[in-house]
Formats: structure tokens, sequence, C-alpha cells
């Protein structure tokens, strides 16, 4: 769906992006990550063909976008970090008006719907300048639907969200990707988000790729080892864990676990080992705390580009 090889990018004479690598494939959801300045902006404004790049290739959806972007912007549904709308127009009027840009004969009732998907079915018919932030992040995400895209595009989505409301986006994201058909670019500095919806990841330093590739790959391969956090109904005495398995902490029913890296397996299985022990597992919880250490490790130091290889 999308390749980039080496990306550069020059603005004013400034080399804005000096090696970007990023691949997304259907049914991925990538979380591109970097500190601000990094590059992920400019990054988006190439592959929508809005900046021409310097050197480097893009492919999406099999086509250069400098020379068939309208074609692929077609295909693309973009939610900016900065979204406008017309005060004056309601959510269904705003979206009505939006899908004539795409050609779509799009009905009230498919509108609905949509609305309905991201919380705002109760204020369909008010003024969109009415609407708290949150409001207009849940709007912004339902007109980059709109167009039934095949690639997704976020910039931090769940800015202004309340607890409920992030997991309704994620809900709504992993249920976008789930048909394998489409994918989704996230943008984010909410490592939580990232740890709960990407498969895959970019961590972009200085206009620079410094790690992509696989999330559980690259933190098995970087690091100690992913961490958990289990509780626990009840448990062998003494505790008897399986081997890959080190415990953290025990405290008022809570297991802090790591898994020891490169483990051949999915986690499951060691959960699955675990029951067969006697333990009684109620909730997993992973720690995005092993994806903050990589993530500050890269972004706070030179490194070279890391790849997630095969497991």
């Amino acid at each position: 769906m999308l390749c980039v090889e080496d990306l550069q990018l020059r603005i004013n004479g400034r080399e804005v992006l000096q090696g970007i690598q990023l691949h997304l494939q259907p049914g991925d959801i990538y979380g591109l990550l970097g500190p601000n300045g990094a590059g992920k902006s400019t990054t988006i404004f190439a592959l929508l063909g809005l900046r021409a790049r310097s050197g480097g290739t893009i492919n999406l959806f099999s086509h250069d976008p400098m020379d068939h972007a309208l074609d692929i912007r077609r295909l693309v549904g973009v939610m900016p970090e900065q979204a406008g709308f017309y005060g004056w127009m309601s959510a269904l009027m705003y979206l009505r008006w939006f899908a004539r840009f795409f050609e779509r004969l799009t009905t009230d009732q498919e509108l609905e719907r949509l609305l309905d998907k991201v919380g705002l079915r109760e204020v369909i018919h008010s003024p969109i300048g009415s609407y708290s932030r949150g409001m207009k992040q849940r709007l912004a995400i339902a007109r980059a639907l709109v167009s039934r895209p095949k690639l997704l595009i976020l910039d931090e989505p769940t800015n202004g969200l309340d607890p409920k409301g992030r997991r309704e986006v994620h809900d709504l994201l992993l249920e976008f990707a789930a048909d394998r058909k489409a994918g989704v670019l996230l943008c984010t500095h909410l490592l939580d988000d990232v740890d709960r919806l990407c498969s895959h990841i970019g961590i972009v330093h200085k206009g620079q790729t410094r790690a992509e590739g696989r999330l559980s790959d690259l933190l098995n391969q970087n690091l100690a080892g992913p961490q958990y956090r289990l509780r626990i109904e009840s448990g062998p005495q003494p505790p008897n864990l399986p081997d890959g398995i080190s415990l953290i902490s025990n405290q008022n029913g809570w297991l802090r676990v790591k898994l020891r890296s490169g483990i051949k397996g999915e986690p499951s299985a060691m959960w699955a080992e675990m029951l067969r022990r006697g333990w009684r597992i109620e909730e997993i919880r992973s720690e995005a705390a092993g994806l903050e250490e990589f993530y500050l490790k890269l972004t706070s130091e030179p490194q070279s580009i890391r790849k997630a290889k095969p497991q």
C-alpha cells in the first residue's frame, strides 16, 4: 500500500528530511512517532504530493504522488492536527458538503450513521461553532472517513478527548483496519495509544527514521523484554512462572512481569502456560514503559536505523 525509501526533502535550502523509511500494508495501524520538528508532518505533505521531494522514492497505491496526486487523494482520508470547520454549519450539513469533493452520492442516512459511530448523534443538527474541542475532534475523524478511504492518516486524533472518547476512537480505528483492506497512519505523542493500537511503528528524529518495523519485534530485539501487568485472582504457592517470564513485583493482586527478550512464540502462549500451572488471570495489560524507554533512547542520542528482523 505504501512504500517510502530514503525520502529526502529540502525547504529553503535546509534538509528537513534526510532519510525517511515507511512501509505500510493493508490492515496495519502504523504509528509515526517523533518529537516536535522531527519531520512527521513534512513526511505526510510529501506522501500527498503537497511537497516535492529532493531524493528517495514514494510508492503509494502503486503510484508516485507527484505524478498522480489527485487520484491518490481520492483514496486517502486525512485528519490534520488543526481541523478547521465552518462554525455556522451543522455536522450533517458540513459532511454533506464535504462529500461532494469526492463526487460521492452519500445519503443523509449514511452520514448520520457515521456521525453516530463517532459519538455525535445527539448534536447532528447543532452549529459546529457550539462544539467542544473533543466534539470537533470526533467530527474531524468523521470527515476523514467520508470518502471511504483505503488509507487513513490521522494527526493526534485523541487530543481533547476524555478516556471514554479515546477508547471509542481506538475501537473505531481497530474496526476500520480489521478487514485487512485499508490501513491507518497514526501520528501521535501518546505512547499508550500506540501501544494499544499499532502493529508497526516508525520513529523519526531530526528528519531521519531511527527505527521501523513491527512493534513487538522492535521491543523484543532492542530491550530486555516487554512488560505486562496481570490482575490475579489466585495462583500457585509458591509462585510458579514459566521459563521466559520474570517477576518484577507482586502487590495488591497485580503481578508485574517481564518477558525475556527473544522468546519464541507470542505472549499468549506464556499466559496459556500460566493458566495450565494454576494461575487464574482476570486481566492482562501491556505496559507502555517498554515503548517509552525505546523511544527516548532513540530520540536522545545519535543512532543508526534499526529495522525489525523477522522472527
